[in-house]
């Protein structure tokens, strides 16, 4: 029996992974499997040999929404499923989460087709602390601003960063920034294969001493550490966990067993009504955090596996 291929989708940015994943291969093959490694916007990979394609480091989907879909859908074993990643890449898809009664920040959305003059964008900021500025279709934090409500050069720079956003196309979600991310940051739950694997803390992308990230091509995430699983963020990640399934079943007619499945979330500070909120569900390209500890990167191999091997 030949060993089954598995082949980790990147982009030309990472034409051999990012540093994150550059050991993955490795781990796979020891395990069995022939990896390779393909940009997914290269006209030369032939998919139908590609075996089973794990969609990987492809931070420039955001640059071209519908031609990443359209290739998704055209690769015959695709993990997540094309469906899914359609969902994922357009964080509308907190507006789904909230309705099925997830606590997600709450976020003043501006669409391109409302044509907001900059009167109208400036009132629909927080008159108070900090907010952020993000386009809704974006990848790794690229195009995110933090922006402080009471500094008129901060929320000048706030309009100009949204107007520029919603004359591309783009629709703009405006969050209010908790800062309860400044003393506890973000933790990010792992699952592989619907399963909860491990928890990475991290430090505070969007830190006032990192200032705006608004034009960055490169978003570095920073790490705070590994951590054991704590009883009452996987308590919160299950919950979560079922919004999703109940969401991709309702809307695609089927349940799918993800293969990997990233959640941000944050404690709610004194101000909120929820013991947490939902920051970010990655089904994508998000950083599995492999390099943080050899457990982890073992861990995602072995789920490979798994699925390469039905």
């Amino acid at each position: 029996m030949s060993a089954p291929v598995v082949t980790l989708a990147t982009s030309s940015q990472f034409p051999n992974l990012d540093a994150d994943e550059v050991n993955l291969p490795d781990a796979l093959r020891d395990r069995g499997m022939e990896p390779r490694i393909a940009i997914w916007d290269d006209p030369s990979v032939n998919w139908d040999e590609a075996g089973v394609v794990v969609v990987r480091s492809v931070r420039d989907y955001a640059a071209d929404r519908e031609a990443f879909i359209r290739w998704a859908q055209s690769v015959p074993r695709i993990l997540n499923s094309a469906q899914t990643m359609a969902w994922n890449t357009d964080k509308h898809y907190l507006k789904a989460l909230d309705q099925l009664g997830l606590p997600v920040i709450p976020t003043i959305w501006l669409e391109p087709e409302q044509h907001l003059s900059k009167h109208q964008i400036h009132s629909r900021f927080p008159s108070q602390g900090d907010f952020v500025v993000k386009p809704a279709i974006s990848s790794g934090g690229r195009g995110t601003g933090r922006y402080t409500a009471t500094d008129a050069s901060s929320r000048g720079d706030a309009i100009a960063h949204a107007m520029y956003e919603l004359s591309q196309g783009r629709a703009v979600m405006v969050q209010r920034y908790l800062d309860v991310i400044d003393r506890t940051g973000e933790t990010s739950l792992i699952y592989f294969n619907g399963m909860p694997s491990y928890t990475v803390e991290k430090e505070p992308m969007l830190h006032p001493r990192f200032s705006t990230v608004a034009n960055s091509n490169v978003v570095e995430e920073q790490v705070l550490r590994s951590v054991k699983a704590n009883a009452e963020a996987w308590r919160w990640g299950e919950q979560i966990r079922i919004a999703i399934h109940k969401h991709i079943k309702d809307t695609i007619g089927r349940d799918e067993l993800l293969l990997f499945n990233r959640v941000d979330i944050v404690r709610g500070d004194e101000h909120s009504d929820s013991e947490f909120y939902v920051m970010e569900v990655s089904l994508i390209d998000g950083s599995l955090y492999l390099s943080t500890d050899d457990e982890h990167l073992a861990a995602f191999a072995d789920a490979i596996q798994m699925r390469a091997f039905w």
